[in-house]
């Protein structure tokens, strides 16, 4: 028998995650169908609502999510995001129950300047990750590109520093994380403003 999570938990997960959706596509960071969201269901097994591949990410409904296993394979109907697999790892690795994925210029242009890593210092912004504003380095992991979610996943668990809730994927976008969906919004419109800061400063 397909094993399958309980209907109105599917649901819910597919509502929550398309008004984050459709907050990101206003952002123009979820062009098109691109990027994409997740959100852990259970831990014992490990079971997430990933977005659905494919969908202009505006216009999702709470049935445009697919249910995933600890791999990132669909249980029962509707195919996942390709990126399903790594959204499951980051679950695994950090302890995360929300993954967010988005395409940003900012990203993309400073994942291409600085390969080894943005560091921030001295900034505000950084309390949303619980550092102090002042005296305290933190660095946003840049990882190459792979289409290969093995890989890229290798990648980000080698990179990832503890104190970031995030990397930036090089030639692609961001992915971020945290403990539910808002959280994990938070972070990713604050690793956004940062790189979008970067950018200015270099004019």
């Amino acid at each position: 028998m397909t094993e399958l999570a309980p209907a109105p938990d599917l649901h819910q997960a597919g509502a929550v995650l398309a008004a984050e959706a459709a907050r990101y596509a206003s952002f123009g960071w979820m062009r098109g169908t691109s990027g994409n969201l997740s959100v852990v269901l259970s831990r014992d097994p490990l079971r997430l609502a990933v977005t659905a591949s494919g969908h202009d990410k505006g216009e999702l409904t709470a049935s445009d999510v697919v249910l995933v296993d600890s791999e990132g394979a669909a249980i029962g109907p509707g195919k996942p995001s390709a990126e399903a697999e790594l959204h499951a790892r980051v679950a695994r690795l950090t302890g995360a129950d929300a993954v967010v994925h988005v395409h940003t210029v900012a990203s993309v242009v400073m994942g291409h300047r600085e390969p080894g890593g943005i560091v921030f210092r001295d900034l505000e912004m950084l309390k949303i990750f619980g550092h102090p504003a002042e005296g305290e380095e933190i660095t946003l992991p840049v990882i190459a590109n792979s289409q290969d979610m093995r890989v890229l996943g290798d990648r980000l668990e080698a990179a990832r520093d503890p104190r970031m809730p995030a990397v930036v994927v090089a030639g692609h976008g961001i992915y971020a994380w945290g403990p539910d969906p808002r959280k994990a919004r938070h972070h990713t419109e604050v690793v956004e403003w940062l790189l979008e800061l970067e950018l200015a400063r270099a004019r």
